[in-house]
This record gives structure tokens, sequence and C-alpha cells, in this order.
């Protein structure tokens, strides 16, 4: 990435080190501080190991050729014979994002933007083979992600988005939208999570004809005492998996959203409260789908995260085939299998606990201009909404207590951007034209934001 030169032609990082590409002999340089770091040469994308200032010589930065009104020709470093074309590039610190080892993690980037603040050139996704996950602390947050994560994976395979999105929404008193094609096990994760986390678990099959009443319940005569007494509906439980929730009309939706919001149920001017925790997991079929309905963005907003279900990967498959192609009771398996490792008051106690994770106010602006950039995005319609900025500090406090900190860290922050931002944000007509996808120009705005040093 190029950078502008300083005042008096001198690199506002000082000294560089320079070497040659291993793949396509493109000549590199970067920062002298980052010798032994991983860097991606932008030509070829080949990674290349920073040799050590004792092994390249430290030369001033040289800034390469940028296109401006007519001057004097800049000065270029000494160029190879062998490739026709091989201006010098400069390549400044390594970014926050940048793995610090010989071989970094796929997609990194060693392109930052400024000496003391960097872009961050790839949004890392939600998974549980990140390396904060185990280079994190041992505190009781992270002891029970850590027994809830392998009482999961005991009879869920994958979807790692799914997983730790799924629980991060629950310790910070969201709800999550899932879409995904049918088959890939939704029900049985949700079962699953129930089984470990010791709540209980209501399934609830949206269609066309369900009513808002077949949702929260009704009042029901009583003839023995000739009176209308209460029935609640399946809407009284902690997990509640709403499967396949665009089949069903806006009405219906309708009667959700007093109850994700406020978690209580009011019907015929009583309220009725619901028990915590509650988490809604709701699924959408792809809106191609027949028969299918665009939720409301009133309800759309409701949601803390919507998280992507894709096709395992083919050792994924390979484990689910085997896992369950015996003719077991499933029952039968989540009772033997499946430990509980916690209860909802404690759920609850350890909700309110991570309100008291740290988020600097460096890391608040962060978030803040991530918000307020979609809104003046060229390829959004419509932005996102402050509730968009609450549950991506919510997220990063208890992101960062999964990983065993007592504070939040910009990495937090960009890996639930994505979820928490890409239903919240509409398209312009001309973008769906051209085949645009929300987490593409998302991962375009994010990388434009400059990610402060904490």
């Amino acid at each position: 990435m190029n950078q502008d030169p300083s005042p008096g032609g001198e690199s506002p990082f000082g000294q560089t080190i320079q070497f040659a590409c291993s793949k396509c002999q493109r000549q590199l340089r970067v920062n002298q501080q980052a010798a032994g770091t991983a860097a991606r040469c932008p030509a070829c994308g080949s990674v290349e190991q920073v040799p050590n200032a004792t092994q390249s010589p430290a030369v001033p930065s040289v800034p390469s050729a940028v296109k401006s009104p007519p001057s004097p020709p800049e000065e270029k470093a000494p160029q190879p014979p062998s490739p026709p074309s091989t201006d010098t590039t400069s390549l400044a610190e390594t970014p926050v994002v940048a793995t610090r080892t010989a071989s970094p993690q796929p997609g990194t980037d060693s392109a930052s933007s400024g000496p003391t603040r960097s872009k961050v050139s790839v949004t890392p996704k939600l998974s549980l083979q990140s390396e904060q996950i185990t280079e994190g602390k041992s505190t009781p947050t992270r002891v029970l992600f850590d027994k809830i994560v392998e009482q999961v994976a005991k009879i869920y395979v994958g979807q790692d988005e799914l997983v730790l999105g799924s629980l991060v929404a629950l310790f910070s008193n969201g709800h999550v939208l899932i879409e995904s094609v049918p088959g890939l096990g939704k029900t049985l994760f949700v079962r699953t999570l129930g089984r470990a986390l010791g709540c209980d678990f209501g399934r609830i099959q949206f269609t066309a004809d369900l009513m808002p009443s077949d949702i929260t319940g009704a009042p029901i005569f009583d003839m023995k005492d000739q009176e209308f007494r209460f029935r609640p509906g399946p809407v009284f439980t902690q997990l509640l998996l709403a499967d396949e929730i665009n089949r069903s009309p806006a009405k219906t939706h309708a009667a959700l959203l007093e109850t994700m919001q406020e978690y209580r149920v009011t019907v015929d001017g009583t309220s009725h409260e619901l028990q915590r925790p509650f988490l809604v997991l709701a699924t959408q079929n792809p809106l191609e789908s027949e028969g299918t309905y665009n939720l409301p963005e009133a309800q759309l907003d409701r949601f803390m995260f919507k998280l992507i279900a894709d096709y395992p990967d083919e050792a994924e498959e390979a484990d689910i085939l085997r896992l369950h192609s015996q003719q077991v009771d499933l029952n039968e398996r989540l009772e033997e299998e499946v430990k509980q490792v916690t209860n909802p008051d404690e759920i609850t106690q350890i909700t309110h606990a991570n309100g008291e994770v740290r988020v600097d106010d460096k890391l608040i602006d962060y978030i803040n201009q991530i918000v307020r950039r979609t809104r003046e995005w060229p390829q959004f319609y419509m932005g996102a909404s402050p509730r968009a900025g609450i549950a991506l500090m919510q997220g990063a406090r208890t992101l960062a207590a999964f990983y065993g900190r007592d504070y939040a860290i910009p990495d937090d922050v960009v890996q639930i951007a994505l979820p928490a931002l890409r239903h919240r944000t509409i398209m312009t007509a001309e973008s769906d034209v051209e085949g645009l996808r929300a987490d593409d120009v998302l991962q375009e705005l994010i990388r434009t934001v400059e990610v402060p040093r904490i």
C-alpha cells in the first residue's frame, strides 16, 4: 500500500527493511518494527516472512510513484533485472489483525494506513479455533464457556459462527436470526444447547395460517369456574426455536415484538412475565425460496445477530454421517451423552457480570464510526440504527469475557460486526441489480475505518 511521504522526503515510519517476494520477485518494503512478522505480497498474494534487520539492510523508505500533477521524477529503489515491472511497494506496520507467526491465518494482510493507526484488511469471522480462545485467562466465564462448547460438540458438529454467535447473544440478553437451507441441524443444536444449559426448550413451526394467539396463548373459558383463564402459549419457555419464521405474515411476526424486547406477553390488558434467560432463535429460509415473506425492518432490528449457517465442509460432513447414522434415539443420546453444566440462575449472574467488561472510549468511538458510516455509504439505501451500536458493544463485552479478558479490544468488535450489521442495512436497488452482497459491502466499509490503538 503506497504511503504519502512526510515533509522532507523521509518516511514517517523511519527505518525500513527491503526484501524480495519469493514468488514474483516484487520488491517489498516494510517498517523495521515489523521484523519477524508475516507479510502478504500485494501483487501475487504470497505470504512472506519479514527478515530481521541484521539479515536485510535497513534503509529509509522511498515512496512509490503515485498519480499526481506533473512534478520532478521521484526517486525509486533499485530493482532486480528479472521481472519486467517491479516497482517498489512500501508496506506499513503490521495491522491489528495480523498474526505474528511464520504461518499467518489465511486472508490476513500486512498493509496499514498510518504510523499510529491501521485499517482492518480482512474481517475475521466468529470461530471456535480463534487464537484468542486458546490464549485467554481462566476466568469463571471462560471456564463455563469451554464446558458448554464441549457438551454441544458431542452431538452437534461444526457451524462455529452459529454456536459462538448464539452463546454471545444468550449471555448478552439478545436474540438470533439464523438463515440457512433446511437440514443443517438447527433444531438439534437448540435442543443440545438447552440440555447443556439446563433450560426449557420450545419450538414453533411457523406457517402461513399461524395466528398470533397460537404463539402467545389466549384466554380459555373454564366451564367449571365460569370464568376465563389465560392459557400460556409456546413462547413461555427459555430457549425458543421459531422455525421458518418468514413463512408467516407480518401480523404473526408482530406477536414476537413485545416478547423479544420486553420479555413479557400482554393479553387482554394483563402482562405475563417470561422466565429468564430467554433466547429466541428464529430460522428463515433464503428469500428466494417459495412461500416466504420478508421480515419487517422493525422486527429485524430486534435481533441482535443474523447468523449464516452454510453447508459443512467435507470433514465435518463425514463426522456427521458417523455420529448420526446408527439409528439411535436422539432423546436417549441427549440424556446419556450431554451433561448439564450450568443453570438459569448462573447464566443470569454471568450475563450481569459481563456488563462490567471495560470498553475504552476509543473503542466506543470506533463502534460509533462503523455504525454511522453505514448511513452514508453509497451502496446502502438505509443504514444501521443506534441499536446496532448497542449490539456491538454488548457483544464485544461478552466475547471478551469468553476469551478470558476483562476488557474489550477492536478484534472483538470486528468479529461480530457482520452478524450485528448485515440485517440492519438495506441495499440500494442499483446494488441489488449488480449482485452485491451486504457482507462484501460491510467488509469494504470496515476496512475504511481506522482501528484505535488500545
